[in-house]
């Protein structure tokens, strides 16, 4: 009887109709409002998340993935991507030229260095989520407590050294130190971050003597380049030197050597001849006095031959001339 009565309403024709067509797309709506928040795409670089009324439930990997509506949320979390924090200074814009600020990171690089001088430090920490429940749950802000490690990490190695080595030989060492220590601590809180790299951009004393030490490091420079310059000369000439020495040293010894077996061999000569003298003096007499003759004669010129009573040789020699 009631039916009959809210059926004698006063309603436009064909509303059964649409009342029946209204809950089914209503329905619908429901079903797509329930697929849309159940199906979600985690990216290659990211892993999934979910709670369930807070509470961690599972992590999804790469991929499409589902999950309980309105009772579970998704947590993405890019695991792959390697993040950065600068200190110092900040990134305007990126790109083949980028452009920098250090408006307002004034106080984060001004340091003390070990010998009581200042010293403005850049530098910048590369880093990726290796743990997204720790990233997630066991501390509040992980990026921030990560920051502030690392600056308190950077001013404890820097505090521990002079300024020079801080602004020249010692920044790798200074960087691996930091790295080191920023990882201990950050596993120690659990932030679930594993750090990659920790950069030294730019290390600079503070503008007001900037100028003067750049005076400083380019005498240094200079007397460094003499010195390179002077060793590379003594490499140079004393190696030469001591080889023409050693040249000299060498002939003389050749030259000596030679004299004295020069020397032996013409004493041992000597000391033959003498022994065959002492055989038959006449005879070794006549045969050097020969011999001497025949190597003298030969380079005579005109020849003149006398006795033993010859007196006078003019005679011959008005007669060589007239023959001429």
């Amino acid at each position: 009887m009631a039916y009959n009565q809210f059926d004698s309403f006063n309603l436009p024709p064909g509303w059964k109709k649409y009342l029946a067509n209204y809950k089914k797309i209503l329905l619908g709506l429901v079903v797509l409002i329930i697929l849309l928040t159940s199906l979600f795409q985690v990216n290659p670089e990211e892993v999934g998340v979910i709670t369930r009324f807070g509470k961690y439930v599972r992590r999804l990997e790469p991929g499409l993935n589902i999950k309980l509506p309105v009772v579970e949320r998704v947590y993405k979390v890019p695991v792959e991507r390697q993040q950065k924090q600068e200190f110092g200074f900040r990134t305007i814009s990126a790109g083949v030229q980028s452009t920098f600020t250090k408006t307002g990171t004034s106080e984060e690089s001004l340091m003390l260095t070990g010998d009581l001088n200042l010293a403005d430090v850049e530098w910048v920490v590369q880093y990726r989520i290796n743990d997204p429940y720790n990233y997630l749950f066991r501390v509040r802000n992980p990026v921030n407590s990560m920051r502030d490690i690392t600056e308190a990490a950077m001013r404890q190695v820097v505090g521990d050294r002079t300024v020079n080595e801080v602004l020249t030989v010692g920044r790798t060492e200074i960087a691996n130190t930091v790295l080191e220590e920023i990882q201990r601590i950050a596993t120690e809180y659990s932030l679930g971050i594993k750090i990659e790299q920790v950069v030294l951009q730019d290390v600079n004393p503070p503008d007001p003597v900037k100028d003067a030490f750049n005076a400083v490091n380019q005498a240094q420079q200079a007397k460094e380049t003499m010195i390179n310059q002077a060793k590379s000369e003594y490499n140079k000439v004393i190696p030469m030197a001591r080889g023409q020495a050693e040249e000299t040293i060498q002939k003389a010894r050749g030259y000596a050597t030679q004299r004295v077996n020069n020397a032996l061999g013409e004493t041992s000569r000597f000391n033959a001849l003498y022994s065959e003298y002492i055989k038959a003096p006449e005879v070794t007499k006549r045969r050097i006095y020969l011999e001497t003759m025949s190597s003298v004669i030969p380079r005579l010129g005109n020849k003149i031959i006398t006795d033993e009573k010859g007196n006078n040789v003019l005679p011959l020699l008005q007669m060589q001339l007239k023959d001429k």
